[in-house]
């Protein structure tokens, strides 16, 4: 696509929560305008009316080419199509959207509740001719929409998807890095969200910064072991979807898992914390997911095991830290 041609592409986001909203403000500029989809008619409203997303995003202004729609059929003009729904929402909007060849550019992190897919894999179910990518990496939705300097991960089934996609992607502070590893994209945002809910545990339990370093370098290590079993390179785990992402998320309350954990620590009810309409903490829908999934390869993934059994309430933070305190003493590299 040439500079000439990139006024002219329409991209759609499908999905008008804080991630689809900072989305649609960042890669509406140089476009004529981009069509985001949103399932509440307040929110058409105020994007529309006063260019802003005061349900989930207040205060950042939008561009004025930024138009929001409840119309699933005013998105086949699109020429490619971000889907920023919550995981577990992926297949009903995959249903939902209109017939077209253009690509799908995946933005959610987990996997689904009942196959135990990744998103790639209920694309492939639903729309095998499209063409697929992944969007993933260290970033916060409030950041990208104001501006702030952002790196991440344009994973792409093929070369050509990739030429497609990226002048309609890169921004001058919107940066993605190409890879031809859509698994490892996936994985690295899933599993990453699991353990941001590990450190958050930390964090609200009090157990201090060497927990966390300690989750995160241990959480990484079982990224690797079931990425790596699942055919995901290391490099690309080890790049801006997979740690990079890890590091921000287990770092800050801006990260919705890290606050849902920290909640946890400090002894509130998962059922209370996940109530909150604004918010989706992915890796709350995703840890059990992940849990089966695992056992069922043979992959040992004990701090997964630990924010499962946190978030159903089987036990408490001290008692999980005692008992991965209490493991077996092995070689780091396992």
């Amino acid at each position: 696509m040439s500079e000439g041609q990139r006024g002219k592409a329409k991209i759609g986001v499908i999905g008008a929560g804080a991630w689809g909203t900072a989305l649609a403000q960042v890669l509406s500029e140089g476009q004529d305008e981009l069509l985001l989809w949103a399932r509440e008619a307040e929110v058409v409203s105020q994007i529309n009316e006063s260019h802003e997303n005061r349900a989930f995003l207040p205060g950042h202004p939008l561009r004025q080419n930024v138009r929001a729609t409840q119309s699933m059929d005013e998105m086949e003009t699109c020429t490619a199509f971000l889907i920023v729904t919550p995981a577990q929402h992926l297949r009903a909007s995959l249903e939902s959207m209109p017939d077209s060849d253009a690509p799908l550019i995946l933005c959610s992190k987990g996997m689904e509740e009942a196959t135990q897919l990744l998103m790639s894999e209920v694309v492939q179910d639903l729309r095998p001719d499209n063409p697929v990518a992944v969007l993933s990496g260290p970033t916060f939705a409030h950041e990208v929409a104001s501006g702030l300097p952002t790196a991440l991960t344009l994973a792409c089934d093929t070369q050509a998807t990739w030429e497609r996609l990226y002048p309609l992607i890169a921004k001058p502070t919107f940066r993605p890095y190409f890879s031809d590893d859509i698994i490892g994209a996936e994985i690295g945002g899933a599993v990453k969200n699991v353990l941001a809910i590990g450190c958050g545990v930390a964090e609200g339990a009090g157990l201090g910064q060497n927990a966390r370093a300690s989750l995160i370098s241990r959480g990484f290590a079982e990224m690797l072991r079931y990425g790596t079993a699942r055919g995901a390179r290391a490099e690309t785990l080890s790049g801006l979807c997979g740690l990079g992402d890890l590091v921000l998320t287990c770092s800050s309350t801006s990260s919705r898992n890290f606050s849902l954990g920290k909640g946890l620590g400090e002894g509130q009810l998962a059922e209370s914390l996940l109530s909150d309409r604004a918010t989706v903490a992915e890796g709350a829908f995703t840890a059990p997911v992940l849990q089966r999934d695992a056992a069922s390869r043979g992959i040992e993934m004990p701090i997964v095991d630990a924010v499962c059994a946190l978030l159903d309430g089987t036990t408490d933070s001290q008692t999980i830290a005692a008992q991965l305190m209490g493991r077996p003493l092995v070689a780091e590299q396992r």
